[in-house]
């Protein structure tokens, strides 16, 4: 069975209600018909209070809020590295790392909370430069894993115990001599001889290790219960345990705990590049949103990281389109606006119509697949086509979107007119927003041939109190919004429904020349007034473009 991943549909940075809605309608026509894959509503910006109304109104929460959709960490092949606790032996680690070729393994809890790192370097530092005889006392070393690297079995004591004073020594002296080395709470590797034992359990050493299995005499094994001293039997000879024991050590004694490098899942590539390039490291660890560790990723990860996959409604111009769309992998455009200029490496279904709004073609694909429409998306589509079509007031407004919506307003049980004015209402109710924030509640970046890069923001409202309200907000930060965006060309229409026109206000170098050679008329007050203009797409943008065109040739005949 075929492994089902993400698509995400989005639509642009500054959504209105035509980019949210058609999303969701989208993902529900793709989920209902895809054999594979999970079609994933999401949003690129903020959502306007018309849109937020909307889904409100018909019970649909905010898709996920996704602005770039450049590579993350969480799209990466994060390999699963195995569970490796602070108390477990550095043998065990290394037995971990050549079973699964890694060089590096994170350190972690029992919640999978990291706790350090170690690296083949760190455990080869101690097999092969430590002569510290107190190394595994003062690595307070658990005597359940000594046994189990030097492959032995504890015949006295307590497993969980800790080795945690005294020396490791080797017993080859007879003994009288033994007394003159051993000390209280060593830890002593001996033969087979049972005075040897004998002697040094008198001694009061922590633990005895006998190699080859050799015999332990029922008089040891009772004195060094009555003492309290552990008794370890080994397959392994006095030599293979002398070289070995060091290994039992706890990984937490070695492993580095300070200034480790990790990432999120939720990091994106391009950031964590040069961070991976600079380190000496060759794996790093992933965390969760939660900091559980997943498991590392390695400079491998960087040569083909696998893309996000993206459907894109109602927009297909780069600037508009979420940050790092040109790095996605984009399946499909579906939309209703002039080419712009978004460009994929290979051909996809791309569906652009001449309609008044994205729902308006939603409608038609739920129509060609055959499939029911929900009362509540039905809601949301009709809800959208109002939007886009200022109520069937604007030139773009087709024959097709008045026959969608109407079919769609009789499934989601509605009146279209009341709809229309809650909604309206809703959009233009911005008393608790910032002047920036209602500036980019419906702002679109557009760019033409040659040098022409301009603004274009709008707020539709059926009462003209509420228009002069947000004049007055917005005329003193055009010029802010301009500079901190670094367009040099910034308009915002205030549109009337009811009167169908527009207040134009401008910014920048020749803006005002700009809209005077567009619509042959003069500002007054500071705005252009436009009887007859509510559409950006359609009456703005194209006397706009047009008008620059002309301005530049004029300028080029002198």
């Amino acid at each position: 069975m075929t492994q089902q991943e993400n698509v995400y549909i989005l639509g642009h940075k500054n959504p209105d209600t035509d980019s949210i809605c058609s999303a969701i309608a989208y993902a529900d026509i793709r989920n209902r018909t895809a054999r594979t894959d999970t079609f994933v509503p999401r949003r690129a910006g903020q959502i306007n209070e018309e849109t937020e109304y909307v889904l409100r109104r018909f019970g649909f929460s905010q898709p996920g809020y996704m602005s770039n959709v450049g590579t993350q960490v969480k799209d990466m092949d994060i390999y699963k590295t195995p569970h490796l606790e602070k108390t477990m032996s550095l043998k065990k680690a290394w037995d971990m790392m050549k079973a699964n070729n890694i060089t590096t393994l994170p350190v972690v809890n029992a919640e999978d909370q990291l706790e350090g790192v170690i690296t083949v370097n760190d455990i080869s530092h101690v097999f092969m430069d430590t002569e510290d005889s107190l190394l595994l006392s003062n690595a307070r070393t658990q005597y359940h894993w000594i046994a189990e690297t030097i492959r032995g079995t504890i015949r006295v004591g307590d497993e969980n115990r800790f080795f945690d004073r005294g020396r490791v020594l080797v017993g080859t002296a007879n003994p009288e001599l033994l007394s003159l080395f051993l000390e209280e709470g060593d830890m002593v590797i001996l033969g087979d001889r049972e005075g040897d034992q004998m002697e040094a359990l008198r001694q009061n050493v922590s633990c005895i290790v006998v190699g080859l299995n050799m015999e332990i005499s029922d008089r040891v094994l009772a004195l060094a219960k009555e003492k309290g001293v552990v008794v370890i039997s080994s397959v392994l000879d006095t030599f293979t345990i002398a070289r070995l024991i060091n290994q039992s050590i706890p990984v937490g004694y070695v492993m580095i705990r300070d200034h480790l490098i990790t990432f999120s899942t939720e990091d994106f590539t391009d950031d964590i590049h040069d961070t991976m390039k600079k380190s000496h490291y060759h794996a790093f660890p992933v965390l969760d949103t939660q900091g559980r560790c997943l498991g590392t990723i390695s400079r491998r990860n960087l040569i083909d990281p696998r893309k996000k996959r993206i459907i894109l409604v109602d927009h297909n111009e780069k600037d508009q389109a979420a940050d790092n769309a040109d790095r996605a992998d984009i399946l499909e455009i579906i939309d209703h606006h002039k080419l712009g200029s978004l460009e994929t490496m290979t051909p996809i279904t791309f569906r652009n119509q001449p309609v008044g709004c994205t729902c308006t073609i939603m409608y038609q694909i739920y129509g060609e697949q055959r499939l029911e429409i929900p009362p509540g998306i039905a809601g949301l589509m009709c809800s959208a086509i109002i939007s886009d079509t200022l109520m069937f007031r604007s030139p773009t407004c087709t024959l097709q979107d008045k026959m969608a919506a109407g079919a769609l307003a009789l499934i989601a049980g509605i009146e279209i007119p009341q709809l229309a004015k809650e909604m309206f209402r809703a959009g233009s109710n911005l008393n608790s927003k910032t002047p920036d924030q209602i500036f980019f509640q419906d702002y679109k970046k557009f760019t033409a041939e040659g040098d022409l890069v301009f603004g274009v923001g709008q707020i539709s409202a059926m009462d003209a109190e509420d228009l002069s309200m947000i004049r007055e907000k917005l005329a003193p930060i055009l010029k802010t919004e301009s500079e901190k965006q670094q367009v040099p060309k910034v308009y915002f229409m205030l549109t009337n429904i009811l009167e169908e026109s527009t207040e134009l206000l401008y910014y920048g170098p020749d803006s005002e020349k700009l809209i005077a050679a567009a619509f042959k008329i003069q500002p007054e007050n500071g705005s252009f007034r436009l009887p007859g203009i509510v559409s950006r797409k359609k009456q703005l943008i194209p006397a706009v473009m047009k008008a620059a065109q002309w301005l530049k040739s004029t300028d080029l005949s002198e």
